[in-house]
């Protein structure tokens, strides 16, 4: 492959768009976007998405290594938080360049179906 400046990013996105290609770990990150900075046990998590044990081990595993989840032990818990920056940053990859060959943002609502 070769290496573009924004190979990095697109790694990242690759990454983390197969990570988010499992409807349980969307829901996980899903359930911790919704709880905010301070995020969940893992127990709680497991019970508010209906997945628990190896599997919910095993989702949060995938999530954690794209960055796009963050995982701190608390005494005997283990916290589970979404990290704002990185999804941030993944919604921007997504929109960043919209209508970009067009002119930009503004372009896209003068289209016939916009």
């Amino acid at each position: 492959m070769k290496q573009t400046p924004d190979t990095p990013v697109l790694t990242f996105a690759a990454a983390a768009f197969s990570a988010l290609g499992s409807e349980q770990r969307l829901s996980i990150l899903r359930r911790l976007v919704r709880a905010g900075p301070a995020g969940l046990p893992i127990g709680q998590l497991g019970e508010d998405v209906g997945v628990t044990g190896s599997v919910l081990t095993h989702h949060l595993k995938q999530l954690v290594s794209t960055g796009l989840v963050r995982q701190v032990r608390d005494g005997r818990r283990i916290l589970c938080s979404v990290d704002h920056e990185q999804v941030e940053g993944l919604s921007r990859f997504l929109v960043e360049e919209c209508c970009a060959d067009r002119g930009g943002h503004d372009q896209q609502k003068e289209t016939p179906h916009g």
